[in-house]
């Protein structure tokens, strides 16, 4: 039985019905939010079961790895980005993720993958990113900062206590269920989905740059690589980037995007951004070497499918 924190959002469904597909049970866990999505609402109440959780709640997190038996833990959990004010930020990020570590060496669990992010490289001045790459103490953002911090003491409670910690450094998935549309990528696939020009306002960066880079991938490759990763028997390395096997640049995944649908506009800006760096994107060589992974979907299959889903599943 995989508990999942977070279980009901974007890269949790995902990865439920990757665990599920591979003979798992899976508990997953709302705060408030509840999704049943078509492809994993059958299993619902079977092999699937949904709990309201607040992971603050130690003694609530701890009944509820022992109700239902918890092997193992993926802990997706996480506030919403500038939700909370700066001390609640604190408490839910590192009271949660102490809480989901106590639970879990109470209850021998084997292991508990936290997941982190692409963002802690957000200091660096270059890639390609590996995961011995030394990162600066300062942060630009809550979820730079967190990752690091996360990573850094969940280190330091498994060697304190032999509980296994791996931290999962998630890049920039795309795919059905993504609903902030913060990644240019979901929204270029949401216009051309709906039959609209591509509305660039309020993005973090504004209209991207044809030629900069995105780590972008496919939702589900994302959630092979965390079940590849948590079920494995043994791991030589206790932090992962989890991403696609190469970079792509923004006209590249707008060229597949006309590929597939032919009339949608999209209007990126020419030449490289000032702000871009060379090769902005997560080197995958140890997860590929370690557990075997490899992406099932390439971009245009991955865009593909997200463009159909939409057209079926308006968000």
């Amino acid at each position: 039985m995989i508990l999942i924190t977070g279980g009901l959002g974007f890269i949790g469904l995902h990865t439920a019905r990757r665990f599920l597909d591979v003979g798992e049970n899976v508990v997953l866990t709302q705060y408030r939010v509840r999704r049943e999505p078509d492809f994993i609402k059958e299993q619902i109440g079977k092999r699937a079961f949904i709990e309201k959780l607040d992971v603050t709640s130690a003694y609530d997190v701890l009944d509820l790895v022992r109700k239902h038996k918890v092997t193992g833990i993926v802990h997706l959990a996480v506030p919403g980005l500038g939700a909370l004010s700066a001390a609640e930020d604190y408490r839910v990020n590192m009271t949660g993720f102490l809480n989901v570590l106590e639970a879990a060496r109470l209850s021998d669990v084997k292991r508990v993958s936290l997941a982190s992010s692409v963002t802690v490289y957000a200091g660096l001045a270059k890639g390609p990113f590996q995961e011995d790459a030394f990162l600066p103490v300062e942060s630009g953002n809550p979820t730079e900062a967190f990752k690091k911090a996360l990573e850094i003491l969940g280190m330091h409670y498994a060697s304190r206590t032999g509980l296994e910690v791996v931290a999962l450094r998630i890049g920039s998935p795309f795919g059905p269920l993504y609903h902030s549309l913060a990644a240019p990528t979901s929204r270029i696939c949401h216009a051309a989905a709906r039959g609209v020009p591509v509305d660039f306002t309020g993005a973090r960066r504004g209209v991207p740059y044809e030629e900069d880079e995105t780590g972008a991938f496919y939702v589900k490759d994302c959630a092979l690589a965390i079940q590849l990763l948590q079920m494995a028997d043994k791991l030589p390395h206790r932090i992962y980037n989890i991403s696609g096997d190469r970079p792509v640049k923004y006209r590249e995944f707008a060229e597949i995007v006309k590929k597939l649908s032919p009339n949608t506009q999209i209007g990126l800006q020419p030449g490289r951004s000032p702000r871009s760096k060379p090769n902005p994107y997560m080197d995958v060589t140890r997860i590929k070497e370690e557990v075997g992974y490899r992406p099932e979907y390439d971009l245009e299959r991955g865009v593909a499918e997200y463009i159909d889903w939409l057209r079926k599943n308006p968000e």
